[in-house]
């Protein structure tokens, strides 16, 4: 495994990534960003903060919903596709994307397959859409599925893999799921469980880094 030597770790909030802080204490052998919920909030705190200190390898850490029912609740994923679901313009009830329009791209990659520096168990790599309003209406999931077949949904994943190609810098997205995407009902999240699940890998991926 290759030595990761400068890692920063990226997340909307701090009690996402608490346990990791708590693990690590003082000598954390990692810096850490809290952007603040939501794309534009991740977009700017990235873009500031990563045009003074220049890394080897960027992590975002976060829960997020699922659209798929296979995808465990509590499941730790790693997003290596993520689409900015609502930039293009709509005509009529037909949605025109920003490529269509030529103004732009609204799907990104990761830069940095989470296999290429990690050898421990097998993470399910899948695709995510990143928005301003989470979904919560039938109607509207059924059309986001339709023109996107998204498995998870965050509102910052998107900023962050478009920061880190603009650098560019390596990066991962890991995610753990914390509800499933349908009408809000808080009764059926497990916050809890995602974030325990989430901090439980990321301790385990940033000690095998640092061991190398």
């Amino acid at each position: 495994m290759k030595m990761i030597k400068q890692i920063l770790i990226v997340a909307a909030t701090q009690p996402e990534i608490q346990p990791l802080l708590d693990h690590f204490g003082n000598e954390k052998p990692f810096d850490v960003l809290i952007t603040g919920v939501g794309m534009v909030a991740t977009a700017y705190a990235m873009g500031a903060h990563l045009s003074t200190k220049k890394y080897t390898l960027v992590i975002n850490l976060g829960i997020a919903g699922s659209f798929e029912r296979r995808i465990q609740l509590g499941e730790v994923v790693e997003v290596i596709r993520d689409t900015l679901s609502e930039l293009g313009a709509e005509n009529d009830t037909e949605f025109v994307p920003i490529e269509t329009l030529g103004f732009g791209e609204s799907q990104l990659n990761n830069t940095n397959y989470l296999s290429k520096n990690w050898k421990g168990p097998a993470v399910k790599k899948v695709n995510a859409i990143t928005v301003n309003t989470v979904h919560g209406n039938e109607a509207s999931i059924e059309k986001i599925s339709k023109r996107l077949y998204p498995q998870l949904e965050s509102m910052e994943g998107a900023a962050f893999f478009y920061a880190c190609q603009q650098i560019p810098v390596p990066a991962i997205q890991i995610r753990a799921v914390s509800n499933y995407v349908e009408k809000r009902n808080r009764d059926n999240w497990k916050i809890g469980l995602a974030i325990k699940n989430l901090n439980n890998f990321a301790i385990e991926l940033i000690s095998a880094l640092i061991q190398a």
